[in-house]
Formats: structure tokens, C-alpha cells, sequence
């Protein structure tokens, strides 16, 4: 099977406060799109990577990619309104031969190599819907809009869902197409698991990284950057 990575990374990252787009920002002197690419280029099974970038920022997110050295192939088109655009316009440039799909948050900037090839690895073994979670560490309570508990919730059976996520191109492809139909409802998937989902494929959940979080606030670009000069120095994560 021919793999290959879609990366949406048009979001402006508002929570992140004034700046460059999210997948703009810079972690040890690089973007934190450069080291979701790279990640992902590094993965043995992944072949090609296109990147939906802001759609005014196409010309320089090329540059910068054309500038570096990768092991796959890289792609950059131009993102679209939603996520959920954005990873459509991916999915439209692929080879005829891709097999699987991951679909990668840049913000995931850090994201283990060993995680894409477990994610890889499972879609291979059959399985069309594959995302990787994390047991979640928090009590959860549910709360009215009043703002008094109505209800602690078990947690043992919760997974806190990142990304890379996997597919079988046939069937991403085919939930994308429903959704710009208009098949799948008005509100849009928060993620491509969620797509597939309402077309009635279950998602089979393969155990996550702490390293593969999500740059939202502020904080996590300091934790980003403290991850990041871990592993320059070679110490263990």
C-alpha cells in the first residue's frame, strides 16, 4: 500500500494570540509546520506529504519546503475555509496508487515517527478508521449551564484523540465526497475520524504519545520548545 500524509495547516491559531498563522510559528527556529512535515517525511511507509496552506501564504510555504531536504515527496495547495476543506483539497492532488491516507495536525509539530508507523501499521492490518488516543488523566464532570456538576464521568473508557489519523483512500475519499453533498449534516467533522464515523465506519483507537500534543496556547509552544531541546540533547522524553 502507497501512503501517503495530508497536513491542514490553513488555521490562523487565534488562541495562540497575535502572529504568523499557527503552523507558522517557530519552535526552535523552524516552524512548527517544518517539524510536522519532517516527521511525517521521516516515517519509512509515508511516500508523499501535501500541505494545505493559508491561501495567502501558498508561495511562502512552498519556499520554505522547497528549501529543505525530506525523505518523501512534498505538495503544497492552497487550504480551503474549514479543516475539513483543507484536507478535500489534500485528497484531490494524491497519486492514483495511494492506498492509505494519514491526516496530520501541524500543530502536532512533534509527533513520533514510531506513532505515524503504528497508525500506518494498523490500517495495513485491515482496519479503515484508525486514530491514535490517550487514557485521560483528568477528572471529568459534566456540567449544566448553571455551572453545578450533574454528573462525574468514568474516564476509564475515555481517550483524549490525536493525530496522525488513518484511512483507506477509498474510504476517506468517499466520506469527503458525502460531505460536500451535503449527506453528512450542516456541522462540520472536528476531525476526519468524526467524517468517517457518520458513514458508518468504526474507529479503531491505537495508543497515542504525550509527544504528539497539540501547540493551542501559548504554554504549549514553551513546552514545545523544552521538547524540542530534549531530544537536541539527546535525552530521554
Amino acid at each position: 500500500m502507497s501512503v501517503a500524509a495530508v497536513v491542514p495547516a490553513a488555521g490562523r491559531g487565534v488562541r495562540l494570540g497575535p502572529g504568523p498563522p499557527k503552523a507558522l510559528r517557530r519552535i526552535g527556529g523552524l516552524p512548527l509546520l517544518v517539524h510536522a512535515v519532517r516527521a511525517l517525511a521521516d516515517a519509512p511507509s509515508v511516500s508523499t506529504v501535501v500541505v494545505a496552506a493559508p491561501v495567502d501564504d501558498v508561495t511562502a510555504v512552498t519556499d520554505l519546503l522547497a528549501d529543505l531536504v525530506f525523505e518523501a515527496h512534498i505538495r503544497v495547495v492552497a487550504g480551503g475555509a474549514s479543516r475539513q476543506e483543507s484536507v478535500a483539497h489534500g485528497l484531490a492532488v494524491l497519486d492514483a496508487d495511494v492506498d492509505v491516507v494519514l491526516v496530520h495536525d501541524a500543530a502536532r509539530a512533534l509527533v513520533p515517527v514510531e506513532l505515524v508507523e503504528s497508525v500506518v501499521a494498523a490500517v495495513r492490518s485491515g482496519q479503515a478508521n484508525v486514530v491514535p488516543g490517550l487514557p485521560v488523566a483528568d477528572t471529568i464532570r459534566r456540567v449544566d449551564s448553571e455551572g453545578v456538576v450533574v454528573e462525574t464521568v468514568d474516564r476509564a473508557s475515555l481517550r483524549a484523540i490525536q493525530t496522525p489519523q488513518g484511512f483507506t483512500r477509498a474510504v476517506l475519499d468517499a466520506a469527503h465526497a458525502r460531505a460536500a453533498a451535503g449527506e453528512l449534516g450542516d456541522v462540520p467533522a472536528t476531525d476526519d475520524a468524526g467524517l468517517v464515523e457518520r458513514c458508518g465506519h468504526a474507529t479503531h483507537v491505537v495508543h497515542g504519545s504525550e509527544e504528539a500534543f497539540k501547540v493551542t496556547r501559548p504554554i504549549d509552544l514553551v513546552l514545545a520548545e523544552a521538547l524540542l531541546a530534549q531530544r537536541r540533547a539527546g535525552e530521554p522524553s
